[in-house]
């Protein structure tokens, strides 16, 4: 009897130790919740340990499960090496590269791993779009999208880049002003910097807490599609800002910036998106993978650990 994991059932476990729900897990791989069921039940008894703790409405990881988990992202990134080194042997990508993102992410990471991809494969022209729209990957000649937030086209592929979240902060200078909110209520009586980051819906919050999902409508006197500008408002102490980790560890690090109302927060995972029709393509595959290590780790990595 083969007692080793199947390399697709570490990628369920992965999936589920990230989303915490097999409901998510069956959504985003395209499965039942009971085939997640199934696959997490036979890596357990091959492991002979329990990797999850299940409740009714979600499933919270052991610790080890923890341990396993970490071991299983090695594993799968370096199965992600391979497949890279696997298409250079077969043959150097090459030919234009067409990739759109929006422009933070584009401009301060995305434009910088294209560099190291070009100088790795040299065969590769690179064409960047920095947009503040989603655009249509067929219709428009683009090879991969890389985006913020949930996946919403089914017909288009979705490969995870990183796991981020939007988190709510504000300058000491506006809450010495304003004071803290004390729950998401009290931002009706706040001024709130509002964002739209290509498809996010104007003025609306979404956000995950101690009781599940809330929508929550911000308003306020000030409002943006470049985050570069929301970020310099909320510098400035003019009012309370939703944003990913990564577009401001560096001032909650240095104390520009202070979490609000710690205890939520906003899914808004890296994602890079394909058409169908990329499948085959060598330099599309490249590219994703070459994005999935850079990002997440080395000079040019997303800073996606959540404050304390």
């Amino acid at each position: 009897m083969n007692n080793r994991p199947a390399l697709d059932d570490l990628h369920v476990f992965c999936t589920v130790a990230q989303r915490a729900s097999f409901v998510a897990t069956a959504t985003e791989l395209g499965v039942s919740q009971a085939f997640v069921s199934k696959r997490i039940g036979i890596l357990e008894k091959q492991l002979g340990v329990r990797l999850f703790h299940r409740t009714t409405r979600r499933v919270h990881i052991s610790d080890e499960g923890e341990r396993i988990y970490a071991a299983a992202r090695k594993i799968l990134e370096d199965v992600g090496t391979l497949t890279e080194t696997a298409v250079s042997a077969k043959g150097e990508p090459s030919g234009q590269l067409r990739i759109s993102t929006s422009l933070r992410l584009g401009r301060n990471h995305v434009s910088h791993v294209l560099s190291l991809l070009q100088r790795r494969y040299p065969k590769l022209d690179i064409w960047l779009e920095l947009l503040d729209r989603r655009v249509n990957l067929v219709e428009e000649g683009y090879d991969i999208d890389i985006r913020v937030g949930e996946p919403t086209q089914p017909q288009l592929i979705a490969h995870r880049i990183a796991e981020s979240s939007r988190i709510l902060c504000a300058a000491p200078s506006y809450l010495r002003r304003r004071g803290h909110p004390k729950s998401l209520a009290d931002l009706a009586q706040h001024d709130c910097l509002v964002f739209r980051d290509r498809e996010q819906a104007f003025g609306v919050w979404r956000l995950q807490g101690p009781n599940g999902t809330d929508t929550v409508k911000v308003t306020g006197r000030f409002g943006s599609n470049h985050s570069d500008v929301v970020l310099n408002w909320g510098i400035d102490g003019n009012g309370i800002l939703l944003l990913s980790v990564w577009d401001i560890a560096s001032h909650l690090k240095d104390g520009t910036l202070v979490r609000v109302l710690p205890a939520y927060r906003e899914p808004a995972d890296v994602w890079a998106m394909t058409s169908s029709r990329s499948l085959d393509s060598a330099k599309v595959r490249v590219c994703v993978e070459f994005m999935k290590r850079h990002l997440s780790k080395g000079k040019f990595a997303l800073d996606t650990k959540l404050p304390e």
